[in-house]
């Protein structure tokens, strides 16, 4: 008699359709998850999120190929609406940005630390309600020198009609972000973002030309022995916040890290845990970093991921901006060290 052939043991016939499964999750396939939803809002930030993702590849693969072409690296020689000496790759990523949200037909407006004035796109303007808001390259001082860089993102949608071309309905705090995120170039490019619901990680797959889901709902520590800080700026600072350093220099479990690209210190705190900080000096008690651009849309990744961000006295999501390059101090990462920060500056340890 012929035996009976086996059970499947189950857990490993599922285990390939597990895998698979992964493999198919997409960036804006994603987004109609997260959202239950195949509404034309769902569909609409599924398709914002997707071309931010085709942003994000092609300035990925601007920069692998960076040392091998002629006048990619470098200054343009002008300076920018900062003040700040504009590199050829901001010049690049920005441009980029324009590009591909001219084709989306969704975006009326877009806002960089790049720009003036916020660029308009009349053909998409009379449907298009959204506004993207960006920093096309995030630490571009390491251009030059092959380090790790980002860009950084938050979608907005548009209140009334703006008339006179002004935006001023930007002007509003960072809880009216509908959606924020950064991408890393590093040694994969990654994309993270959030919609409200949690913090979300996607790793570009080269050989499949998408980003793939890597981790969903990610959670910081509340604690962490990251610090990110320039300690260059030692002097500059008001006394709270050197004196924060001091304890940190001579409490054990500490560990300074700072890379000059503020998307790679916010990612490893994000992964590990600790605080980054960045705050303004004596003489610019603003700080340098933009709010509209780059404060906030961190602020809100953080904070769906169960960290803070705060000014040391508001929060920054709250921060009311009154006009549309506003900067801002900045300390974002675990509660338990920016709650440590802020003692410092409020109590004075």
């Amino acid at each position: 008699m012929t035996k009976a052939s086996e059970p499947l043991d189950l857990s490993l016939k599922d285990a390939p359709d597990k895998s698979l499964d992964r493999d198919c999750t997409t960036l804006s396939r994603h987004v109609l998850q997260q959202l239950q939803s195949f509404s034309s809002d769902a569909q609409d930030l599924s398709a914002l999120m997707n071309r931010i993702a085709l942003a994000g590849k092609l300035i990925s693969r601007h920069m692998s190929r960076a040392g091998l072409m002629e006048g990619v690296l470098g200054f343009t020689g002008d300076v920018n609406v900062q003040g700040e000496s504009v590199k050829k790759m901001d010049v690049y990523a920005n441009d980029v940005f324009i590009s591909v949200f001219k084709q989306s037909g969704l975006v009326c407006r877009l806002a960089s630390e790049e720009m003036d004035q916020p660029y308009y796109i009349p053909e998409n303007c009379p449907i298009g309600r959204y506004t993207l808001l960006y920093d096309p390259i995030d630490g571009s001082s390491n251009t030059d020198i092959n380090l790790s860089l980002g860009s950084i993102f938050s979608i907005r949608q548009q209140e009334g009609n703006d008339i006179d071309g002004q935006a001023k309905d930007l002007l509003t705090n960072g809880r009216k972000q509908i959606a924020a995120g950064y991408i890393l170039y590093g040694p994969s490019t990654m994309l993270v973002y959030t919609i409200g619901k949690g913090v979300h990680s996607f790793t570009l797959d080269p050989s499949l030309g998408e980003f793939i889901l890597t981790e969903e709902n990610i959670r910081i520590p509340n604690h962490g022995a990251v610090y990110s800080v320039n300690e260059g700026n030692f002097w500059q600072w008001e006394e709270s916040f050197r004196e924060y350093i001091r304890y940190v220099h001579r409490t054990e479990g500490y560990t300074a890290r700072y890379s000059g690209a503020m998307v790679s210190d916010i990612h490893r705190i994000l992964i590990q845990g600790g605080v980054f900080l960045y705050p303004g000096t004596i003489q610019k008690p603003e700080g340098k970093l933009r709010l509209l651009y780059e404060s906030a849309p961190l602020a809100f990744v953080l904070e769906q991921a169960g960290g803070r961000a705060t000014t040391g006295l508001v929060e920054i999501l709250d921060v009311v901006p009154n006009k549309l390059h506003q900067r801002t101090p900045l300390i974002i990462g675990s509660k338990e060290d920016v709650a440590k920060v802020e003692s410092f500056i409020q109590n004075g340890h």
